[in-house]
């Protein structure tokens, strides 16, 4: 009988293998990016978060921001490590109850390792205390963090998340909000949703706002200044609320006359896309310098500019419509832009017919002709820009041409039916443009594929006006033989300003 003698080294070795679990061996390291094309990095793998519970503390004269995050999440692999997407400084982070190791990587990955493996499907409990002040952190040398005289506002798209809260900052992982600021007596705080409750104790108030419906991360907002708030009811019952700050100066008539119509408009939108899909409704104006304006869920948020030549319900319109086809019905890629800035872009057109501006047929036209065939507009194809164009103007205008091209080609029942069922089909979810080319084709029940390549995918100008029913009626077309530019243009065109972070200009950020 022989004896075998084991080092001392390796029976240790050997306990410590018994000791961690079989299952162990197989949890990695969740991914740095959800997968996204034009944005690697942007969102993370190995789980999806369900809710966000946000408890946070501002001081509007330091732009100084304490906040503990709570997520609830469950993992979708055996999880040794996972990521989320944040700028401020991190004091402490807790998995499950437990204290968790943490690191930062990259521009904006906060790395976490809970202190036991997590197996696929555990509901997991993610809290994050941190602070800073928002306004002095950048990544990829911008910031979405816009500091206002009164206080400050979260923004942008395609992020913003990380200069308020830790995320899984992609539209694949929507998630539903609690947000809960608290600001000093005097100042207001303004988020998503409904306000729940307000509670004022030693100098200080708390404002407490709930999304019952999935959002997804860039489409959460955060806005602490001074505000005239103004509250009311659509005809369908939906509550409104809208904020002013009261230093927009000579900016601030044209801007609540725009947005006080905001009930009005959403239920005119609702004609054409369904219900209004969401429990609260409204918009905010803020005393920021940048031009845009972001369908921000159920608030969306206004530049100043945006009225800076008076009254512009065009805008409105633009950033409602996002409510259902960018909102409810998210892109699953980034690259999937035009099912959210084509269709926001075609509502404005028919709100013009609707106010006796111009037709959308007519705009169509007058969009075609206004760009020769030499035009870099043309070299933009709204069906996949690529990151440095997701924004660009032809993503917007040449994505409608699209739409006026689809409903010239399946008729106005096939078409109106369709913008309809989109948003019904795919409601608090995501989806893609090859997802509503094959809805589309299942609508008219035809072949739409020659259509989409030409309008959403063809690097040049389409030999022939696609978009036309016909051929321009003599009534629209001006001295020189081109069509008329249609009065509601103007406004139309007044939206079309870049998204800014701070000073510098970003390419792959919308144009309104």
């Amino acid at each position: 009988m022989h004896r075998r003698i084991i080092a001392p080294g390796a029976l240790a070795a050997a306990s410590l293998l018994l000791a961690i679990p079989a299952s162990a061996a197989s949890h990695t390291p969740g991914a740095p990016g959800i997968g996204d094309p034009y944005y690697p990095d942007y969102g993370n793998g190995g789980y999806d978060v369900s809710h966000y519970d946000l408890r946070l503390k501002y001081q509007p004269a330091t732009d100084e921001l304490e906040g503990t995050a709570t997520l609830l999440a469950r993992t979708t692999q055996d999880l040794s490590r996972f990521d989320l997407d944040f700028l401020l400084d991190v004091d402490e982070v807790r998995v499950n109850g437990a204290k968790a190791s943490f690191t930062t990587s990259g521009e904006h990955e906060l790395e976490i390792t809970p202190k036991a493996p997590l197996d696929k499907g555990t509901a997991v409990t993610v809290v994050v205390r941190y602070r800073g002040v928002p306004s002095s952190k950048q990544a990829y040398g911008f910031t979405s963090w816009h500091r206002t005289p009164d206080g400050g506002v979260a923004a942008n798209e395609p992020e913003a998340a990380w200069w308020w809260f830790p995320s899984n900052d992609h539209p694949l992982d929507k998630a539903t909000y609690d947000v809960s600021v608290l600001v000093p007596d005097g100042s207001q705080a303004i988020s998503n949703g409904t306000l729940q409750s307000t509670s004022s104790r030693l100098g200080w108030t708390r404002y407490n706002w709930r999304s019952n419906k999935p959002q997804a991360t860039y489409l959460a907002t955060l806005a602490v200044g001074k505000f005239d708030v103004t509250t009311g009811t659509t005809e369908s019952g939906i509550p409104v609320v809208n904020a002013y700050s009261k230093d927009l100066g000579d900016n601030y008539g044209a801007a609540r006359a725009s947005i006080e119509r905001t009930g009005e408009i959403a239920d005119w939108l609702a004609e054409y896309f369904g219900p209004y899909p969401f429990n609260a409704l409204g918009g905010y104006v803020p005393n920021t310098t940048t031009g845009y304006a972001l369908e921000t869920q159920t608030r969306p948020y206004y530049s100043p500019r945006q009225f800076a030549n008076g009254t512009n319900t065009s805008v409105v319109v633009h950033e409602l419509a996002h409510q259902w086809y960018g909102d409810l019905v998210s892109v699953s890629q980034w690259k999937d832009i035009w099912v959210n800035e084509g269709f926001a872009r075609y509502a404005q057109w028919l709100w013009s017919e609707h106010e006796g501006e111009g037709t959308a047929q007519e705009l169509a036209d007058y969009v075609y002709a206004s760009h020769p065939a030499d035009d870099p507009f043309w070299t933009v194809k709204p069906g996949d820009p690529g990151p440095e164009n997701q924004f660009d103007i032809a993503v917007y205008d040449r994505g409608a041409l699209a739409l006026q091209a689809l409903r010239n080609e399946i008729g106005d029942e096939a078409f109106f039916t369709l913008l309809k069922g989109w948003p019904k089909e795919h409601a608090y979810g995501n989806a893609s443009v090859a997802d509503f080319r094959k809805y589309a084709e299942s609508v008219s029940g035809q072949q739409l594929g020659a259509l989409f390549d030409t309008w959403l995918f063809q690097p040049s100008k389409p030999s022939a006006p696609a978009a036309e029913a016909a051929t321009i009626s003599a009534r629209s077309l001006g001295a020189a033989g081109a069509p008329a530019r249609p009065r509601s243009w103007q406004k139309i065109e007044a939206t079309n300003t870049v998204h800014e972070h701070g000073d510098e200009h970003r390419a792959g950020h919308e144009q309104h």
